[in-house]
Parts: C-alpha cells; structure tokens; sequence
C-alpha cells in the first residue's frame, strides 16, 4: 500500500511537472502586463508598443500597460526587464540597442543571450536623414556640399549614442570623410522635435516617429537606409541610389521576456503576435508609419540577435564609440 501510494505520488508530481507550464499557459495572463518600453514617449519603439499594447490588450482580455524607463541607451529599461519574474506578466519592446549595447558599452545589466527568452522580432524600420525646411539642400548631394563648406556649422540629431541611426550617421561620417558632429539626444521624439524645431538643422532618426513630420512639411526628407524605398515616404530615394551603397540599415522592434518564462507562454505571445500582425487596420497602421512588418518565429529572431550583434559591432569598433 505504501509503496502504491509513493508511486502515485512520484506520478503526480512528475505530471505537475510536465503540465505545469501547459496549465499556466491557459491560465495566463491572470493580471495585466506591464510592456516596458526602454525609451522615451514618441520614438519608434514606443510607437509600436502602444499598437502592441493595444491589440494583445483586445486579444488577451487583460489589460497591456505601457511602462517607459528611458535612460542610458535602453539599459534602464533593459535591466528593469531582465530582472522580472519570468511568468509572462512583464514583457519589453526593444530596438537595436539591445544588440548594439553589449559592445558599446563596458557594462550592461543584461545578458542579450541568456537574460531574455525572444518572442519575435515584430517590425522592423528604416532611419531616415532630414533637414529643417530652411536649410537649402533638396538632395544628399546638395547637403552634404553645404556640410563640406562650413562642418562646424551642422551637427546631426540621432536618438542616442548607438542607436542604428546614430550608427547609420557615423558610417556615413566615415565614409564621407566629413567632420560633422552628433548630438544624441535620449530617444527618437526628442530628436525629431529638435530638428522640428530648428535647434539642430539636421536629423538621423527611425522613420516611424518622423514620417507625420515629413507629409506635414515641418522636416525634408533627404534619404532613407532601406534596401528600396519605403511605401511610407516612396518619393525618396535611398542612400544607394544617390550614391552611397553598404548605408543599409534599420531598427528592430522586438519583443522579448524574462528568461525562463514557460516555453508555453512564449508560444502563446507570439500566437498572439502573429494574429496581431494579420490584422488590416493593425498592417495598415503600421506600414503607413513606415514599419516593415516582420513577425519571426522565437527561433528566427535569437539568430538575428546573434546576427546583429556581431554586424554592429564591427561599425562600433571602426567608429571608435565608446561610452563609458
């Protein structure tokens, strides 16, 4: 009797076990989500966080709560993450600093391999350089002749030190050969309104939070870093096609929760995910800011980061960034 029961219990236990995950995947979410946005309001990140935010909101029947922890290139935020519970009630929207940052920086509280469990790499967005409509030039040409002539008079607004547009700014620096200066700024909203408004005549930015600014006339667009020209902004040319090849580049939204969250609750999210992205309104919203829409697989987009890593640090390493 006593060796049944200590045979059933073994059964029980080793069943819990196996279960478990698969019982809290159909529990879960039993609370809102906190969704961290490691970025200032207004960015691209932010963007498409809020339309995240929203439809897994309608999809999940709790409520998805925007969290923005700007700081210290997305690492404030970043680390907040890494250190949740790992039961799918926190999750984070992050850009391409989460892969630049590990070589950009001596120390970050997070481990771009282990301290995630990857969901999907949502959308992804081209950068795009623009001018304040008073500066004359009409072409990456013309800008960078009125650069040429005076470099101490122009600087280039980028949402933070390594970000891909900031990136996307010191690789055409290097290859230009020019002595313009950056002026990063702690997100993407803030950088476009400075060049909005005047304060730096020239911007590098993520085309999301830009594209309203370029189709209302308050910015000009000069190029974008795309492989073809984006259906947001389809008038301009790409930095390959006015002369300038190997400039591609854009900027990630992924998204990602703690390590060891249940592997079932990370298949249900990027269900979620992909039953999000099918959406018209969700497709038209989004490509009409200037996104284009992605949706990998939890596998596709741990090789990416992979991928990513390794690609940006060889522009940090040959730009000479350092923060320290």
């Amino acid at each position: 009797m006593i060796q049944q029961y200590g045979r059933q219990l073994v059964a029980a236990t080793l069943a819990a076990i196996v279960f478990a995950p698969v019982v809290q995947a159909q529990d879960y979410p039993t609370r809102p989500i906190r969704l961290i946005v490691p970025f200032a309001a207004g960015g691209p990140t932010d963007t498409i966080s809020r339309v995240i935010a929203q439809k897994l909101t309608e999809g999940m029947g709790q409520n998805v709560v925007v969290d923005n922890r700007a700081g210290a290139g997305g690492n404030i935020g970043m680390g907040l993450a890494a250190s949740a519970p790992p039961d799918g009630h926190t999750m984070i929207v992050v850009s391409s600093s989460f892969v630049v940052n590990p070589v950009l920086y001596k120390k970050i509280p997070y481990d771009p391999y282990k301290s995630f469990a990857p969901v999907s790499n949502v959308a992804a967005s081209p950068n795009v350089f623009t001018v304040h409509p008073t500066i004359p030039a009409k072409s990456m040409k013309e800008l960078l002749a009125l650069v040429a002539k005076d470099p101490k008079k122009f600087s280039i607004a980028t949402p933070g030190i390594g970000t891909t547009p900031d990136l996307s700014a010191q690789l055409l620096k290097l290859t230009t050969k020019l002595d313009y200066v950056t002026v990063p700024f702690g997100g993407a909203g803030p950088a476009v309104g400075a060049v909005v408004g005047n304060q730096v005549q020239i911007g590098c930015t993520a085309l999301p939070p830009t594209t309203p600014h370029i189709q209302a006339g308050r910015l000009r667009a000069i190029a974008v870093t795309s492989a073809k020209r984006s259906g947001a902004i389809s008038h301009v040319p790409t930095m390959a096609e006015v002369g300038f090849k190997g400039q591609e580049a854009d900027t990630l939204q992924g998204l990602l929760v703690p390590a060891g969250t249940p592997p079932a609750v990370v298949k249900k999210l990027h269900g979620e995910v992909l039953k999000m992205l099918a959406l018209k309104d969700v497709r038209d919203r989004v490509e009409g800011l200037g996104f284009a829409i992605n949706g990998s697989t939890p596998a596709e987009f741990t090789a990416q980061i992979r991928v990513e890593i390794e690609k940006w640090g060889k522009v940090v390493k040959a730009a000479g960034i350092k923060v320290n």
